[in-house]
C-alpha cells in the first residue's frame, strides 16, 4: 500500500495495491501487521456501511467522549470526504482537508480520534464503508455545521446547489460554540 500525506499529517490517504485483469481486481483493505509496518497501529471493534444518493452530506460528527478514529472508502461512487482537527494541541487546530474517495480510485482515508468528520456525495449514490477504533455512544456524538463560516471549507457541490443534510446535522454547531479537544 502507499500512504499519501495530507497538509494534516496525522490524516493520510492510503492507496492499495490493485491486482486486476479482464476478470476484474483483488485488494486487500486491511492487514494490522501492514498497516503497522506503515505507522498505523489500530484496533477496530466496529465497521459501519451507509449509502446516500447525489447531494446528501453527512457531518461534520466526532464523539467528544469515546473519539473514534476512522478508516473510511467507497466501495460504489464517489464522495468529498472532510477531517476537521479538533484538538487545541495540534498546530493544525482549526485546519480541514478533504480527499475524493471513488470505487474508481480505491482510496481509503485515515481519520484520526480528536477530528470531526463528514462526507458529502458527488456521484448518482455512493456506500461509504468505515472502521471505527471505539464504539458509536450517541450520547457523546456532537455536530460541527457543514457550512460553518469561519472554517470556510471548500464542498464540490454538484450543481452548486446546497447539500441536503438531516435534521441533526441541520443544528450542527458553529466553530466558536464546538466543544473541542485539550
Amino acid at each position: 500500500m502507499k500512504i499519501i500525506p495530507t497538509s494534516i499529517p496525522e490524516v493520510m490517504i492510503i492507496e492499495p495495491q490493485i491486482y486486476g485483469d479482464a476478470r476484474g481486481f483483488f485488494m486487500e483493505t486491511w492487514n494490522a501487521n501492514s498497516f503497522a509496518e506503515a505507522g498505523l497501529d489500530l484496533h477496530f471493534v466496529q465497521d459501519n456501511h451507509s449509502r446516500s444518493r447525489q447531494g446528501i452530506l453527512r457531518g461534520l460528527h466526532y464523539q467528544i467522549q469515546h473519539p473514534q478514529g476512522k478508516l473510511v472508502r467507497v466501495t460504489h461512487g464517489q464522495v468529498f470526504d472532510v477531517a476537521v482537527d479538533l484538538r487545541q494541541s495540534s498546530p493544525a487546530f482549526g485546519q480541514w482537508v478533504g480527499a475524493e474517495l471513488s470505487d474508481a480510485n480505491h482510496r481509503m482515508l485515515w481519520v484520526p480520534p480528536g477530528f470531526a468528520h463528514g462526507f458529502y456525495v458527488m456521484s448518482e449514490s455512493a456506500d461509504f464503508l468505515y472502521k471505527c477504533t471505539d464504539l458509536y455512544a450517541p450520547q457523546h456524538e456532537r455536530c460541527l455545521r457543514w457550512d460553518d463560516p469561519t472554517l470556510a471549507i471548500n464542498w464540490p457541490l454538484v450543481g452548486g446547489q446546497a447539500p441536503q443534510v438531516s435534521a441533526k446535522d441541520a443544528e450542527g454547531k458553529l466553530w466558536p460554540d464546538a466543544e473541542v479537544f485539550a
